[in-house]
């Protein structure tokens, strides 16, 4: 273990609060797993939670703990529209762990906070240089940033680590570096840049690579397994243009079809929830795949993680296609293969933050298919800070 690792594990075994941040490959599972090994042998009793319920899935399995998303854990009540547990009916915990923390907005995790128990401790983890929460705030940066909260940084990339180009290319992106490219790719690699000139080249290449050549190549269910992160909603390369395309090319039969709310629907067809739904435990960024449409009774069954939810259609507006997906949809989530179109038409979002939270995302396989312009300015461009007092009012309560 590095000295690094050493000390995270000494701070949060016996600190109040420790914030643990660091890229992929640095080991921060490892820690993780050490300071639940060392507490539990104390008798101590730990909460694990996530944002999302495949971020909680990863981190249950990586621990062999239970994990919970964030909502579970805090219980939330229907009919009051709140969390069971709050400040007067606080967790029953000695330790709070949270994951993935870079995608908890400043209200979630005030509502979080607010229910530890006086007497409990956290550990906040999560990588800090990935794109901030979808709602309000930069919670884990401006804790770091504030300099008030122990926190360990780990940077060490372990052997094993270094043979992946993923994570290679991950650290050099996340450096302000262009990725590092084999000439020739090698058939076997983990890591692929396809140049292209023209976004309509960029869509023909993608269709042909995810329809053709990762199936054939690495034996990927298209559907299942690889998924496409584009980062913008709108325009030729966008999400929603591609799913058009891509549920032509990957699910053109199936029966029944219904649209609703500007989609088409079909049993096989991959979908992502868009809201927070309470009622169903389907919250925002899930992703499913439609099991059945009832037409009859006006339903749909979805799977969501093993778990079948139904929808009446009139609550579909609350779901899209999601054979691609925004690179924001995607944090907290992990899968075999990525392909991440990149196009200079993409220049307000082609960021070094996104660009590294997408190619993150990928354990197997990532594959860019880029315009080489579009793929310099995503590693140049630094995103802007948000602007919030979250920072500022962690020192002032420190004086």
């Amino acid at each position: 273990m590095a000295d690094s690792q050493k000390q995270a594990v000494s701070q949060a075994v016996t600190g109040k609060c420790t914030l643990l941040t660091g890229g992929p490959g640095v080991g921060k599972t490892t820690v993780v797993n050490s300071i639940l090994r060392i507490l539990r042998a104390k008798g101590v009793k730990a909460t694990l939670c996530a944002p999302t319920g495949r971020a909680a899935k990863r981190l249950s399995e990586s621990t062999g703990q239970e994990a919970k998303t964030i909502h579970r854990v805090l219980e939330f009540d229907p009919k009051t529209q709140d969390f069971k547990h709050n400040a007067e009916n606080p967790l029953e915990t000695d330790l709070l762990v949270c994951d993935e923390t870079s995608m908890v907005d400043v209200s979630l995790m005030h509502k979080l906070l607010s229910a530890l128990p006086d007497s409990a401790a956290v550990l906040l983890v999560g990588d800090v240089d990935q794109l901030p929460s979808v709602g309000p705030g930069a919670v884990l940066a401006d804790a770091i940033g504030s300099g008030v909260l122990p926190t360990v940084r780990l940077t060490e990339i372990f052997r094993q680590a270094r043979t992946s180009q993923i994570i290679v290319n991950a650290h050099r992106i996340n450096a302000g570096l262009l990725p590092h490219t084999s000439e020739p790719q090698p058939p076997d690699g983990d890591w692929f840049l396809i140049r292209s000139d023209t976004p309509e080249q960029i869509q023909e290449r993608l269709i042909k690579t995810l329809c053709e050549r990762i199936p054939a190549r690495f034996g990927l269910d298209p559907i299942a397994d690889v998924q496409v992160l584009t980062p913008m909603n709108r325009g030729g390369l966008g999400a929603r243009a591609l799913n058009v395309l891509l549920q032509q090319q990957l699910n053109p039969q199936s029966q029944p079809r219904i649209e609703r709310f500007g989609w088409i629907f079909a049993p096989g067809d991959k979908v992502i929830q868009n809201v927070n739904n309470y009622d169903k435990e389907v919250f925002n960024g899930d992703f499913g795949r439609i099991r059945a449409i009832d037409t009859e009774n006006s339903e749909v069954r979805i799977a969501f993680d093993g778990r079948e939810v139904v929808y009446e259609f009139g609550e579909l507006d609350e779901l899209a296609l999601a054979y691609a997906t925004s690179v924001h949809k995607a944090q907290g989530s992990e899968y075999p293969a990525v392909v991440i179109p990149l196009a200079t038409q993409h220049y307000m979002l082609l960021q070094r933050n996104l660009l590294y939270t997408g190619v993150t995302r990928g354990k197997r396989l990532v594959v860019l298919i880029a315009q080489p312009k579009a793929l310099g300015m995503a590693v140049r461009q630094i995103g802007g800070q948000r602007l919030t007092r979250l920072r500022q009012r962690l020192i002032e309560a420190s004086v």
